[in-house]
């Protein structure tokens, strides 16, 4: 594989890399209808260690504005439910003999703004992230011009396709953009 292949291999890697997190940064933020996921972030003092949720429960969906939690060992109810209810989730878990109801509350048109917000602003911090990765990549195109081991016909044709690499990019992070900010308005 040549260095400038490398190169465009290098960052395409890294710029799936910056969707994937923005992916599961999307997964954190709530829409109107609940999802088991959301409690992956929760994360529970086992033994003095903190664990997520889903290693020491199971998280299902009750119905449509409730999840349950069933912890795996009867002392851990407690410590589930508060570290729950301590997340900036704002959820406020209720037991009911071993298990645990969440029942989520419904958003007002306020707060699902302020979530299309921050939807947007984890976009754009992720099209930053890809922009900053076509900045790398182009600066080691040029570098391997100046070191006579490519061509300046190279380094043009190089930008070029790290470019369309980038386009197609931050086309998919608008679109997982689009896609939240309709699943959060949805009523």
């Amino acid at each position: 594989m040549t260095a400038l292949a490398e190169i465009k291999s290098n960052a395409e890697h890294k710029m799936t890399q910056s969707i994937e997190s923005f992916k599961t940064a999307l997964q954190r933020v709530r829409t109107g209808r609940p999802s088991p996921s959301l409690l992956d972030v929760v994360e529970v003092d086992y033994y003095g260690s903190l664990v997520p949720i889903s290693q020491v429960a199971n998280v299902s969906l009750l119905d449509a504005r409730t999840l349950g939690v069933a912890p795996w060992e009867k002392g851990m109810g407690a410590k589930i439910e508060k570290a729950i209810r301590d997340s900036d989730l704002g959820l406020n878990p209720a037991s009911q003999g071993d298990l645990i109801r969440v029942p989520m509350p419904a958003m007002t048109e306020e707060r699902r703004k302020e979530l299309t917000k921050l939807v947007r602003n984890e976009g754009e911090s992720a099209k930053i992230a890809i922009r900053n990765l076509r900045r790398d990549a182009n600066e080691a195109v040029k570098r391997l011009v100046k070191d006579k081991e490519a061509s300046e016909d190279d380094e043009r044709r190089s930008q070029e396709e790290v470019q369309k690499v980038t386009d197609k990019f931050i086309g998919e992070v608008d679109s997982l953009v689009t896609s939240k900010e309709a699943d959060i308005m949805a009523v």
